[in-house]
């Protein structure tokens, strides 16, 4: 196992920015020193590198589905070989602790397990029925977008780049990543750990920059993006995507409500609700943002979640092992942002009961009480660790206010009762509910996770995850069509009356319908008896066997 990892860029060719070289340095927000540095692409580099990627790609969309497997799969055995030395890089380059870093490993290696498992079922070619035209044979492939551009985040910088990277190339695409500038570490050494794979790395390249480098990729023409960052980030990519009609998969903002009923399990919802609010200092898109608790137990929860709040310990240790629950905070920006929400929040009544102090990167978890939908705190996403609590009247207005928001990510609720909590979540207007926990369904690799509202567009995790970084192609086999076949009745003049028939005794809802074409063949007054004999019983063969072959179609859904 690797002790340590050097993480120092490599030399990047291109033109300069502006005329010069200019560098990402990696500081490590606990103690803000710096430890290294990478050189930034340029634009020339990034429209070189897309060029590349689109030409690897014919190579990499060739191979079969269970080679690019055997493949990835090689990732898996990597970021478990290396899995002190990784965690020893983003424990320096994000200040979370070595356990919280190998969480993020953990969630990564039992994605790609999974996803190497099933990904030969998910992408298979699938049949079609044909409806009517039964002498045609229908099915569907899934074919890769081809270059896919991931521009990926700070707070979680390794397990928020892993599914889309692993989705994006078992699906048969390359793939060009843009890491947060923020943890540029982090992104260096993944990319320094792909590299490592010579049948993988041909298809995969790292972008190091900043904003610039970010917008120089969207503009790339990549042929899918898949951004995971705030709304107003989200929105600026799709804006700038939509002038080369770019499809684009956002994982957004939250501001996750928790509602706590009369019934809960007070101690397990204030101990699980501050770990929610304040893991990874609140740095997280799906951590608890606001909680309403029903007034009958709010003094009861205050009281409880101000003592499991009281326990958390925060600091940074380079060791394995160490007490600490939550760090530093990571962006200088993010901070400016907490405070602007905190003072709001005071500025219009509301109190601080616990914490409150910052000293550098270091906040301490705080709660705040007296607090109201007229505060940012209750409205937009802090992203840091401080978490309003506020009194509701029943749960009814729990769900109301709850869905008052632009933010539709994730949510919990808590009661001793399953059926009732279940009945609550949904109504939740959110894309994922946990039930007497928080933020454990985003560690479920065939859950799909996402939002709704600002909160994103498409899903990471599970089968959803992989299709969205393929296109779906339908084909239809078969031999020139029949005269009697429906494809070429329909096609030649004079049928009308033949199609309206097939119509009614096909698709008819009630037998009213399906029986009008016998009904109004027996009243035709000009046919001859015989004709008419001969007539009734191919319509009513024909009203059986559509009868018949309705059913069937139904039994196969």
């Amino acid at each position: 196992m690797m002790g340590t990892m050097t993480v120092t860029g490599e030399v990047i060719k291109g033109q300069p920015l502006n005329g010069k070289a200019e560098f990402l340095p990696f500081v490590n927000p606990a103690t803000g020193e710096q430890f290294g540095s990478v050189m930034m692409h340029t634009e020339a580099d990034v429209k070189n590198v897309r060029r590349e990627m689109a030409t690897a790609g014919r190579t990499w969309a060739a191979k079969p589905v269970k080679e690019r497997v055997r493949i990835v799969r090689q990732l898996q055995t990597l970021l478990i070989d290396e899995m002190d030395a990784i965690t020893a890089v983003m424990n320096q380059d994000n200040g979370k602790s070595r356990q919280d870093a190998l969480a993020e490993l953990f969630m990564s290696v039992d994605l790609i397990n999974q996803y190497c498992n099933r990904a030969p079922h998910w992408l298979r070619r699938r049949r079609i029925s044909p409806g009517l035209q039964i002498f045609k044979r229908c099915y569907i492939e899934q074919h890769p977008h081809g270059v896919v551009g991931i521009i990926g985040p700070w707070n979680y910088p390794l397990v928020l780049i892993m599914p889309p990277v692993v989705s994006a190339l078992l699906a048969g695409n390359t793939v060009l990543v843009k890491p947060s500038e923020v943890t540029a570490a982090t992104g260096v050494m993944i990319e320094k750990l792909i590299q490592k794979l010579p049948e993988l790395a041909p298809f995969v390249r790292f972008l190091h920059g900043d904003g610039r480098v970010g917008a120089a990729l969207v503009q790339s023409k990549p042929d899918l993006i898949f951004l995971t960052g705030s709304t107003k980030t989200g929105r600026l990519v799709m804006k700038a995507a939509a002038e080369n009609m770019t499809p684009v998969v956002c994982e957004l903002g939250g501001k996750d409500p928790m509602i706590v009923l009369e019934d809960a399990d007070i101690a397990a919802a204030a101990r699980w609700g501050a770990w929610g609010a304040f893991y990874n200092t609140g740095q997280t898109c799906m951590a608890v943002e606001r909680i309403y608790v029903v007034e009958t137990v709010y003094d009861r929860f205050l009281e409880a979640f101000i003592e499991e709040t009281r326990k958390l310990k925060q600091g940074y240790s380079p060791e394995i092992e160490n007490p600490n629950d939550l760090g530093p905070l990571t962006f200088q920006r993010q901070v400016n942002i907490i405070e602007d929400h905190v003072q709001d929040a005071l500025a219009k009544g509301a109190h601080i009961i616990h914490g409150g102090k910052r000293e550098g990167m270091y906040m301490e978890p705080t709660v705040m009480v007296n607090v109201d939908h007229s505060m940012k705190l209750m409205r937009e996403e802090t992203f840091g660790p401080v978490v309003p609590i506020m009194m509701v009247d029943d749960e009814m207005h729990a769900i109301q206010l709850a869905n008052d928001s632009n933010l539709g990510l994730s949510a919990s609720v808590w009661s001793r009762d399953l059926d009732r909590a279940q009945r609550v979540a949904h109504q939740l207007y959110v894309g994922s509910v946990n039930i007497n926990d928080t933020m454990s369904h985003f560690a479920i690799p065939r859950l799909p996770f996402g939002g709704v509202k600002e909160s994103g567009i498409g899903r990471t995790h599970g089968k959803k995850d992989l299709l969205q970084f393929t296109q779906t192609r339908a084909f239809v086999v078969g031999n020139p069509p029949l005269p009697f076949d429906i494809a070429t009745i329909l096609r030649q003049p004079g049928n009308y009356k033949l199609g309206s028939s097939i119509i009614h005794l096909v698709f008819g809802t009630t037998p009213k319908q399906k029986l009008k074409p016998v009904v109004e063949l027996l009243e035709e007054k000009e046919v001859k008896p015989k004709v008419k004999k001969v007539g009734t019983a191919v319509t009513v063969t024909a009203a059986l066997a559509a009868a018949i072959f309705a059913f069937v179609l139904r039994t196969k859904k």
